[in-house]
């Protein structure tokens, strides 16, 4: 009984992690975004709270976790950078891990800043 407690735990654990995707983009100003309706003025910075993330073209919301964890990531790399302003500039390439929730919307697991 035991071993089918653990073979099914396995299998929910799996099975979450086969259903994470990974995208890779660049993290825009959500506030700048729904202004201009355009990406390319857009691109985050260590001041923005409010992100979104454009895939190609195609721009996705992040939800509330996924916005603090942006968040603390163009943090880090600010820190990282203090004495680079050129990398602190620009846009904010990043790899998002997470799934699908809704057609515009990314529940987001992990950020990383490339």
């Amino acid at each position: 009984m035991r071993s089918l407690y653990t073979v099914c735990g396995m299998l929910a654990v799996f099975t979450g992690l086969a259903m994470a995707e990974d995208w890779t983009g660049r993290l825009l100003d959500a506030s700048c975004y729904d202004q201009n309706k355009t990406a390319k003025p857009c691109d985050a910075t260590s001041s923005t709270t409010s992100f979104m993330f454009d895939v190609s073209g195609k721009v996705y919301n992040l939800d509330a976790a996924g916005n603090s964890k942006a968040v603390d990531a163009i943090k880090n790399r600010a820190d990282r950078s203090a004495g680079d302003a050129k990398s602190a500039a620009g846009p904010v390439n990043a790899k998002v891990t997470g799934a699908m929730d809704g057609t515009d919307s990314i529940k987001v697991e992990k950020i990383d800043i490339q």
